[in-house]
């Protein structure tokens, strides 16, 4: 089997079109085309169902998928092992987190790690979604948990803590916040139906003084911790947020320090089969000391 060809057909069933595939390959669409028919035509199957919406697998088409997604996995292992038996830590290492986390505290410190490991070639994933470890979406995951996979191997990194946080140009136009009740004479930002929606309630503010039934009507719901950082700092309410989303903000101000918003613990996660990785090894290490080092 035409071992291009099948990678080209791996990129389209996952992608389910030839034009996305194409714009992953760098590939014309027609080229794309022309490798998935010389397939098709090899093997003497349609290995896929070809209608106005996008392309789904047939049967046969399932089949070569998954062997090509286990295959490909097996290539990627046997790379990385091969990798790592050289002294010094090198090539690519994929990470996914939060697109908070990612942006807010992982992505400037990055800098760091590339000073100290200019051979690990490190690819940065912003996603709210989680990627698949098993089939190497990514190497390694920052993830809210802990999670139950068996083949995931995962370290405890740290706890989200929430403060109240406003902007100082706020509370000069709306007032002091000197109590908790007093949040019920503001302007709320609250975080909703998000990818941390179930562990963060809407209205944790206005719970740590009893009911939230006397809470206001929030000024603005949002679903993601960064556009709630912007909105605090541009002066447009108060909001709940994680510490390290603010830390390096100095237009926002934590008021009510006393107030302990919720805790959220976040692992350190990747595959069983990469345990002995020194890539993982001193990214797991350089986070670690970040951590260490970073006090608020």
């Amino acid at each position: 089997m035409d071992w291009d060809k099948l990678r080209v057909f791996r990129a389209v069933a996952a992608a389910g079109s030839f034009t996305s595939a194409g714009r992953e390959l760098q590939l014309s669409q027609s080229s794309v085309s022309r490798h998935i028919s010389g397939l098709e035509e090899q093997l003497g199957v349609a290995l896929f169902h070809r209608h106005s919406r996008g392309l789904i697998l047939t049967e046969q088409g399932e089949s070569l998928f998954e062997t090509a997604q286990d295959v490909f996995s097996k290539l990627m292992l046997a790379e990385a092992a091969i990798l790592e038996g050289r002294d010094t830590p090198s090539g690519r290492l994929v990470v996914t987190a939060t697109v908070t986390f990612a942006s807010i505290w992982l992505a400037p410190r990055l800098i760091a790690f590339r000073r100290l490991y200019p051979e690990i070639d490190l690819t940065l994933l912003a996603a709210d979604d989680a990627k698949d470890l098993s089939m190497r979406e990514a190497d390694i995951a920052i993830r809210i948990g802990p999670l139950s996979q068996p083949d995931l191997i995962q370290r405890h990194l740290m706890k989200f803590h929430h403060h109240i946080y406003a902007s100082p140009s706020y509370l000069e136009e709306h007032g002091p916040i000197e109590k908790i009740e007093d949040l019920w004479n503001h302007q709320l930002i609250v975080y909703n139906k998000g990818p941390l929606t179930g562990l963060i309630h809407p209205f944790w503010m206005t719970d740590l003084a009893g009911s939230a039934a006397a809470a206001p009507q929030p000024v603005l719901e949002v679903n993601n911790i960064y556009c709630m950082v912007q909105a605090v700092e541009s002066g447009l309410g108060v909001a709940g947020l994680p510490d390290y989303s603010v830390h390096d903000h100095a237009k926002v101000v934590r008021v009510l320090p006393e107030a302990e918003g919720p805790e959220i613990d976040t692992y350190f996660v990747y595959p069983e089969e990469l345990r002995h990785s020194k890539r993982i090894a001193v990214f797991r290490d350089f986070l670690l000391q970040q951590l260490a080092d970073w006090r608020y």
